[in-house]
């Protein structure tokens, strides 16, 4: 009730809030007033319950070239109540519950309307500053400056204005600090199995990388029935957490001796793993996996986000001769107004377990203490609160 209250009286107009603002690369957020401005036709403007930080959120605020753009405010993995609407939006109505994603289902293009693709081509994934309609921001700070979007999400902030078209409604029972990780984690490494490779049951699985998207990529693959998971890390640490996620063997690639990761992953299954997901974004480490899985019908999926101009090599011999696959998986093939809702029911079901995602859970004030936690590889997920 007091959600509406309060819609009512800020619908239509700008509204003053708190949001962490990354000033300059690598430098802690900001946190400090901005103005939120009332949303433009096909937007909605969200009031964020909790928010997680993600690697890519890490890359982001690092990074010092472009796509890089200062300031802005990042986050992109969240959950929110709808606290009023733009023209033209009938999709939902302010007090719904709903995750923001970064990439558009716009329900109208052909690869919207295709089974066979999540890539939206009126609206297309862009590592972009601006709404995806407008070319404009909705944030200023209280020297009237433009504040950059962040993926078309920008959660970092209590309140958000997103494009409908990369909005989904959601059911409310589910808690909020799980919810968050529909966002991107979840989706991205589940969906790669279950959808962009779709694992067969008791195939051998390799996962190159166990931070928060490998070990979901570990959840998909044992969801879908996989006998082997191995998990590739340079931290012996991963594998007592990757049993948790269900990686059943673990490499460290610092200890292969005198032979390559491809050779040890090939001589422990006989010929290669049927699936690799590259989950770092190292070229050099993608070039591995594609050598790691196993020819005729092997699959490698590249999930990693490499630095801006990076390039990979293969021997055209190679390529032509070992029939394998390679395929890139962005939110893991997920599409987000369909099969966002299916992947929650699975977690609703209790098919699709989450707990062991969020390690850590911190107020909006120490949101620089999550980025922290994450730098350092002491968390998995860390659940940012707006108001506890």
């Amino acid at each position: 009730m007091d959600n509406e209250k309060l819609s009512s009286k800020t619908a239509g107009k700008p509204i003053r809030c708190k949001a962490a603002v990354s000033r300059e690369p690598g430098e802690p957020l900001v946190i400090e007033e901005i103005m939120v401005a009332p949303p433009s036709p096909y937007e909605v403007r969200i009031r964020i319950i909790c928010t997680s930080l993600c690697h890519s959120d890490i890359i982001f605020w690092k990074l010092k070239v472009p796509p890089a753009c200062f300031p802005r405010i990042l986050g992109h993995e969240a959950v929110g109540v709808v606290e009023s609407v733009g023209e033209n939006v009938d999709e939902v109505a302010e007090g719904d519950v709903v995750i923001p994603t970064f990439l558009s289902d716009c329900g109208e293009c052909a690869d919207c309307r295709s089974e066979k693709s999540n890539l939206c081509s009126k609206f297309p994934f862009r590592v972009h500053p601006w709404m995806p309609r407008y070319d404009a921001s909705r944030f200023t700070d209280l020297k009237g400056e433009a504040l950059y979007h962040f993926l078309f999400v920008s959660s970092f902030s209590e309140y958000t204005v997103v494009d409908i078209t990369h909005v989904v409604k959601i059911d409310p029972a589910i808690p909020p600090n799980r919810a968050c990780l529909f966002g991107c984690c979840v989706s991205t490494g589940v969906g790669a199995a279950c959808k962009t490779a779709n694992v067969e049951a008791g195939s051998t699985v390799a996962i190159f990388g166990l931070g928060s998207i490998g070990l979901a990529v570990a959840k998909g693959a044992r969801l879908c029935g996989a006998k082997r998971i191995i998990g590739v890390d340079i931290n012996p640490e991963k594998f007592e957490i990757g049993k948790i996620f269900g990686v059943t063997e673990f490499i460290n690639s610092k200890d292969c001796g005198n032979k390559s990761l491809s050779q040890v992953i090939i001589e422990m299954t006989g010929g290669g793993a049927d699936y690799c997901f590259e989950c770092v974004g190292l070229g050099s480490l993608v070039q591995e996996a594609y050598a790691s899985c196993r020819k005729g019908w092997g699959k490698t999926i590249v999930m990693g986000v490499d630095k801006p101009g990076a390039q990979l090599n293969f021997s055209s011999f190679d390529v032509l001769h070992s029939g394998k696959v390679l395929t890139g998986s962005l939110f893991g093939g997920v599409k987000a107004k369909s099969d966002l809702p299916v992947l929650i029911k699975r977690y609703m079901d209790k098919e699709l377990q989450l707990d062991e995602f969020v390690t850590h859970e911190v107020k909006f004030e120490d949101i620089n203490k999550a980025f922290e936690l994450l730098i350092e590889g002491k968390c998995i997920r860390c659940v940012i609160w707006m108001d506890k």
